[in-house]
């Protein structure tokens, strides 16, 4: 059975679309997955709930009582080999995680990011595709590698710009959309052969 982690910062939409999609495909079963662990860096993390109602074991490693991100990292590393993981799933994680961290997970470490990469990538996704005059934006699914936001993209999910929007009904929209495309590039992913 391959273990995947998933690691939030708060209420964990994503992970619970990711829970979710397991339980109603039998991911146990074909490709023979399940979800070991969810893991917070912040313990009032909303998402920690779900994953506890879930059955999921559901962990904290709080990034404010570690003098530095090296050490934070230790831990947190320590907290998801335990899990064995074959997936490391980035759900809302709002940490940028150093090199070091980064080649540990290597090819095993995903991440969902609200624009269509290569474009956009950092924060304020959303008012900046607004603010490029752009006619579509979307989400994607990559790899992440030591470079912020620039890994191999996995899928990708295009929504339209429409009159009107802000940064929060884009976002909103987009938001819909991750619930979709990451479930389903962990299962291809995960996928024998």
């Amino acid at each position: 059975m391959k273990n995947i982690v998933i690691l939030i910062s708060g209420g964990g939409s994503n992970m619970a679309a990711i829970v979710r999609a397991a339980e109603r495909d039998r991911w146990g079963h074909a490709p023979g997955a399940r979800i070991a662990a969810v893991i917070s860096n912040r313990p009032d993390a909303g998402g920690l709930a779900f994953a506890r109602e879930r059955g999921i074991a559901a962990e904290v490693v709080d990034h404010q009582r570690f003098d530095g991100r090296e050490a934070f990292e230790a831990d947190l590393a320590a907290v998801i080999d335990r899990f064995d993981p074959a997936l490391v799933v980035l759900a809302g994680f709002m940490r940028i995680l150093t090199p070091g961290f980064v080649g540990r997970y290597a090819g095993r470490l995903l991440n969902i990011h609200p624009s269509l990469l290569p474009a956009f990538p950092g924060l304020h996704t959303h008012q900046r595709a607004i603010d490029a005059g752009c006619k579509f934006a979307g989400a994607t699914v990559h790899q992440v590698t030591a470079e912020l936001d620039h890994g191999p993209i996995l899928e990708q999910a295009v929504v339209p710009v429409l009159p009107g929007d802000n940064a929060q009904s884009l976002a909103a929209r987009i938001l819909t959309q991750e619930h979709l495309i990451y479930p389903r590039a962990i299962a291809r992913l995960l996928a024998p052969g």
